[in-house]
Parts: structure tokens; sequence; C-alpha cells
């Protein structure tokens, strides 16, 4: 028989149980309730082993209970946590699995609330938000399947959204730069290249030709600081900065040749 010398409850409310031949069990509270052991009680080595078996299972199940009280969790992100608390492979497929009967592990339900936190809080594109799902452990089928809930109407909305923002933050560039520059950030945003046609077929397509003027005085004495004396090299980094050439001649006009 084993008898039991101590019992201590840890930081994370689990007890530590000792017996008078050295060894020791971390267990729950209601293995503790279960088997009613106290200081003094005896066991045999049958019931330890019984005891030794639940335990693991048991302080798992706990814990990943903890784990989602505080938002949803992929069946990856579980498996992690579980395996970072020291759970053996054998209990944490037996704690995903009763999760998941108790449909608290369930990554479709997981990616649908995902996708919509997404739509409603970020300007992500589709494209971005399936890669976040991706690393978060869901299945391509599943990706695929909670994907639906992003539009192509949403998508169009987002997009241009953000495209219109975003024109405020290229002010000052030239017209075509400011596209080309829309275009870049709204793919990186994952939009597809149909929706970002659709956005920029929406945007104002004439030069505000007041605007384009500011815009090339203003990169126009940023280059003639580093080229003060090449005219060639000038004219060239103004139309790599996607100034027309009529414009870029009437700048070094008014602005270069006037002065001489």
């Amino acid at each position: 028989m084993l008898k039991v010398t101590s019992i201590s409850k840890d930081k994370s409310n689990f007890y530590k149980v000792r017996f008078d031949d050295k060894r020791e069990l971390r267990i729950s509270e209601d293995l503790l309730v279960r088997y009613r052991l106290l200081k003094g009680t005896e066991i045999t080595e049958q019931v330890f082993e019984e005891i030794k078996k639940s335990a693991g299972y048991d302080i798992g199940l706990q814990l990943a209970m903890n784990y989602i009280s505080y938002q949803l969790r992929t069946e990856q992100e579980m498996r992690i946590y579980l395996k970072d608390k020291e759970i053996n492979r054998e209990d944490t497929q037996k704690i995903i699995q009763r999760l998941q009967e108790l449909q608290l592990v369930d990554d479709v339900v997981y990616g649908q609330s995902f996708v919509r936190t997404q739509m409603r809080l970020s300007d992500k594109g589709p494209q971005a938000i399936s890669q976040q799902l991706r690393k978060k452990g869901l299945k391509n089928d599943v990706i695929e399947e909670v994907m639906y809930l992003y539009t192509p109407e949403d998508q169009f909305d987002i997009a241009f959204k953000t495209a219109t923002k975003s024109l405020q933050m290229f002010h000052g560039k030239s017209h075509r730069e400011t596209l080309q520059k829309l275009r870049i950030k709204l793919m990186q945003k994952g939009f597809s290249s149909d929706i970002i046609s659709l956005v920029m077929a929406e945007l104002p397509d004439e030069k505000d030709e007041e605007a384009e003027w500011d815009a090339i005085q203003k990169e126009g004495a940023k280059l003639l600081r580093r080229h003060p004396n090449d005219q060639q090299k000038l004219k060239q980094k103004l139309y790599q900065k996607g100034f027309e050439f009529d414009l870029i001649q009437r700048f070094i006009d008014e602005e270069i040749i006037d002065e001489e």
C-alpha cells in the first residue's frame, strides 16, 4: 500500500500529492475529491497507476477549458498550448476530440468569426486574411469555405475606402505615381487584380493640373539639390516620378532657365 504523506496546492490551482515511497502526482481538485485523497490515505499500486493515467488528461482538459474561455482557438493553437504545458500527445488528442464534441474547438466557426472581424476592423483583402488563417493552422478546404463570407461587393467597398484614404498619403506625388502606389498598396493588402481594377476605374482619372504643377515643383526642388548641374538626369528622374515630358520641360524652362 502507498500512503499519502503531504498534499500542497501550486500556483496553477492543481495539487501535488506525495507518497511515502517518495513518488508524487500532480492532479486536479476533481481527482483529489474523486479518490478521497487526504494526508494519511492509503491506496494500492493499481489505484496509483489509475490516478496517474487520468491526471494528464484531467489537467490538460482543465487548462484547455481555461485557455478557450478568453477567446476562440484553432485546433493548432490548442495543440501548441497543450504541448507547452507538457501534456503528452495521447492525452492531447483525447482533449482535442472532447473539445470538438463539445463544439468548443471548431476551425470552421473560428474561421468564420475571424473573417467577419477582419472585414469589420481591418483593411485587408481576402488573400491576406487567407494567409493569416493558414498560419493559424486552418486547412485549405476550411479556408475556402469561410472566405465565401467575404463577398466581392465587400471586397470592393473595403478596397475603395482604403484607396481613397491612401490618396491623402500620396499627396504631392504625380498623378501617375499616385495611381501606381495605390495599386501596389492594394496588392499588398491582399486584394485581387480584378477588384483593384474595379476600384481604380472608380477613382478620378483626370489630373488636377494645379496639383500636378505643385507636385513637380516639390519633387523638382529636391532633385535639383542632388543634381544641380545635370538637366538630363533631372528630366530622367522626374519622368520616373510619373511626370509628363511637357510638364518637365515647363519646369526646366521656368525654374532653371529663367533663373539663369
